[in-house]
């Protein structure tokens, strides 16, 4: 019945995209036979108003349409072009996350149901809400601190939504697993491990203390930065369902006509926006990974204030040594560096030859330095290299293409406080200084440390990994002795699993069937 389930929910969801003209405005140039067929008949199929729209504009009906998991599932996959194309990840990246408010009383109940105290006793006001998303909605309140009424800001979770998602994630998964089984092409986009970040990344989304946690992190990482700060969390007021923060007066960075009139150094903003997202990346190696400019203000102080933080993005030293050093190596033109440093992160296979892969990065560099510094993109540099690197079969890093798209956001905001913004300039400072703090005679030092404290674990460790060598040992003798066997459950456990891949061929067929009789049944009634 499961299965079932997932699959009119699947139907349902093809049927509104065809109608909106989602799937009519999908490329076709390497469609041939029954698919092209199919495409044109979505074109037919499409209300006329539909046809009429943006691509981007159609899908943003058909997914606010389909719930907000098919929101969430839109912005997942603007952020992997890589899987959906350049083109349709830039329409995906314009989809409104709005949505209607849900009633003031069943907020208070998740409230309530969240911290076990009642409205009443943990705010002073609780006030009808001012935004509302996909996963929760914002009120106004105020609580009373140190004698005096303060106002604060109330993040409270949708009702019903964990399992909407769960409904709906089992589609997703469903729709994977057949793409892998059906379309062996598509399997180096590991389509089920994508569903399977899609899941975790909302697990994490839906449960505010996380997010709480990471705006902790953040103004930790921050607290001697100048000029860019994160809002206060009131964790006695926070829960699962339930985040409480300070409240943010400020223009939003969107607003240059509001910012200019106030007095503030556009200029000055520009600069210390891009040189604090470099520095929580290289530095911190935690950046907020949705930083547009509706989540971004400015308050009195002319501080930069980001909020909404349900969506965060993680480097290792390793992958932030990485990209340091493809920055600097761009800046100062070594281009043979950029190529080793992709060999050496294992990024780039061994197969390939380093000199030809440096030759195509220099195809990248080298039409940059004839340029003025202020027109010149890092984010661009950066889309431009994955592509190049996926010629030398370069594994898709989803950590880099979050990064990736973030810069895009943010350099894009700087620009728009100042046109004339010399991304380069601004940026030597965070990437010169991290790259000879990590890198020069105290890097080295800090890496001898780290290798030190490596070695001693390993000692320590010793005699425990040479217990069980002397037991793999004998097991591989056994097994060469007496050849490989398998347990009872084991040999049930491959025969459900068989079992299970045969029922799929049936399930797709049945599948494909209901959806016929469906649209049949759709169109005779419209």
């Amino acid at each position: 019945m499961k299965n079932i389930s997932a699959a009119l929910r699947l139907m349902r969801a093809g049927w509104i995209l065809t109608r909106e003209g989602v799937i009519g405005a999908l490329p076709v140039d390497d469609l041939q036979g029954l698919p092209k067929f199919g495409h044109k008949l979505a074109k037919a199929l499409a209300r006329p108003r539909a046809r009429n729209m943006e691509r981007s504009e159609r899908i943003s009906r058909a997914m606010n349409k389909l719930g907000p998991s098919y929101v969430k599932l839109g912005q997942f996959l603007a952020t992997r072009p890589d899987i959906v194309g350049r083109d349709i990840a830039a329409d995906l990246e314009l989809l409104q996350d709005k949505l209607d408010f849900f009633p003031q009383s069943e907020a208070e109940k998740a409230i309530e149901n969240s911290l076990g105290r009642s409205v009443s006793n943990l705010y002073e006001r609780f006030d009808a809400p001012i935004a509302a998303a996909s996963m929760a909605q914002v009120h106004p309140a105020y609580i009373s601190k140190n004698g005096q009424s303060q106002k604060v800001a109330v993040k409270v979770i949708r009702p019903g939504v964990r399992q909407r998602f769960a409904r709906d994630l089992a589609s997703f998964f469903m729709v994977a697993r057949m793409q892998e089984h059906y379309v062996p092409a598509t399997r180096r986009l590991r389509p089920v491990e994508i569903a399977e970040t899609l899941a975790q990344t909302t697990r994490i989304e839906m449960d505010l203390r996380l997010e709480a946690a990471a705006l902790s992190e953040i103004a930790e990482n921050i607290k001697d930065d100048a000029g860019f700060r994160v809002p206060t969390v009131d964790w006695e007021r926070t829960g699962r369902d339930v985040l409480t923060l300070e409240w943010i007066d400020g223009i939003k960075v969107s607003d240059v006509d509001a910012l200019r009139a106030s007095g503030f150094d556009l200029k000055k903003l520009a600069e210390v926006l891009i040189q604090s997202f470099l520095r929580h990346t290289l530095r911190d190696g935690f950046f907020h990974a949705d930083m547009h400019p509706g989540n971004l203000f400015v308050d009195p102080k002319g501080t930069i204030v980001a909020v909404d933080f349900g969506i965060t993005g993680r480097l290792n030293k390793k992958q932030r040594r990485f990209l340091a050093e493809i920055l600097y190596g761009f800046i100062t033109r070594d281009y043979m560096r950029v190529a080793a440093v992709h060999f050496e992160a294992g990024y780039v296979p061994h197969t390939h030859d380093m000199a030809s892969f440096a030759q195509a990065i220099r195809a990248i560099g080298e039409p940059i330095h004839g340029q003025p510094a202020e027109t010149i993109s890092m984010a661009k540099l950066l889309t431009l290299l994955f592509e190049v690197t996926e010629l030398f079969d370069m594994e898709t890093r989803p950590e880099l293409l979050m990064l990736q798209k973030t810069m895009v956001v943010v350099e894009g905001v700087s620009r728009t406080l100042d046109p004339h913004f010399n991304m380069w300039k601004s940026a030597e400072p965070v990437v010169g200084g991290w790259i000879r703090k990590n890198l020069g005679p105290q890097g080295i030092l800090g890496d001898a440390k780290e290798t030190g404290q490596a070695l001693l674990h390993f000692m320590r460790e010793a005699p425990e990994l040479i217990q069980r060598s002397e037991r793999a040992s004998i097991a591989l003798d056994d097994m060469v002795s007496n050849g490989l066997r398998f347990d009872a459950a084991t040999a049930e456990a491959i025969g459900r699993a068989e079992a299970y891949h045969n029922r799929w061929g049936r399930r797709a067929l049945v599948v494909i069937a209901i959806a016929f009789v469906a649209i049949a049944v759709k169109l005779f009634i419209d």
